[in-house]
């Protein structure tokens, strides 16, 4: 256990939209440095816990604590990429730019060139090479693949040098090589920069030689731990209340029978 307070902490959460309970009774801590994806069916809540933790959504019982404050007062300290499929091919903005924005795109109008010696161009700068993002940087950004443009993303999630990087679904619109090298890349940053990793996901195969952890939301509940402790005929048919059972092919990848779906084997369809 790291001596650092954890980048996330929520004990007995509850969460409510629109008079609904989401989840109820959470307790779950995710530590400086840790990768963890966040799995469960549509609706379940995983994109909700987001909200939460950035402090949109405020807890209906409970206690949250996030960088070691009240949810929403650290967000500068936190990288956030949400839903986002592609860009348009005939996008004609470049990498560098779309990285920059991490820095100034609360501003109006094209960003004014960087004078000499302003720190911001290191840092974005280092954001691109920390992704090994180089050669993309002067390309228009419309003529990158999904997989590039995810890492230029995250760049720009990174640009602020966040404690916690927080990103919703970035593998849905990925070929699965493209999904395998994400989570290299995610792991790799975790482990180098000591940035916690927050990835809300459908599938959890290409993660699973690359996280620390998960948290499991389904029925109105949220199990966190190991894949191999969560993701478990056990588990699974209690958070559902229905006969589950978990299976592991020769290829080790996990298969989920009996559930109503199983998105965070085989889904592609997205929480709203």
């Amino acid at each position: 256990m790291s001596e650092e307070s954890p980048a996330v902490r929520l004990e007995g959460a509850e969460a409510r939209l629109g008079g609904r309970t989401i989840w109820r009774d959470v307790s779950l801590e995710v530590e400086p440095g840790e990768f963890v994806a966040i799995l469960g069916p549509n609706g379940a809540g995983k994109s909700t816990l987001l909200k939460v933790v950035l402090g949109l959504l405020p807890l209906a019982a409970g206690r949250a604590e996030v960088l070691g404050g009240p949810p929403g007062e650290a967000n500068a300290e936190i990288g956030y990429l949400p839903q986002f499929r592609h860009f348009d091919a005939s996008s004609r903005i470049r990498g560098l730019d779309v990285v920059r924005l991490g820095l100034d795109g609360a501003r109006w109008g094209v960003p004014l060139p960087f004078r000499r010696g302003d720190p911001r161009r290191a840092r974005v700068r280092d954001a691109i090479e920390l992704v090994r993002g180089g050669g993309l940087a002067t390309r228009p950004i419309g003529q990158l693949s999904g997989g590039e443009q995810q890492r230029l993303l995250i760049a720009q999630a990174l640009v602020r040098n966040p404690k916690l990087l927080m990103l919703d679904e970035p593998l849905d619109s990925l070929d699965l090589p493209s999904q395998g090298a994400l989570a290299a890349l995610l792991q790799r940053i975790c482990r180098e920069q000591g940035v916690a990793v927050l990835l809300v996901a459908h599938d959890v195969n290409p993660l699973l030689g690359y996280l620390d952890r998960v948290i499991y939301v389904a029925g109105g509940e949220a199990v966190a731990g190991p894949p191999a402790e969560v993701i478990t005929s056990e588990t699974l048919t209690r958070l559902y209340g229905a006969p589950v059972e978990v299976l592991r092919t020769s290829a080790g990848r996990l298969v989920v029978v009996g559930t109503p779906e199983a998105p965070h084997v085989h889904g592609s369809r997205h929480e709203h």
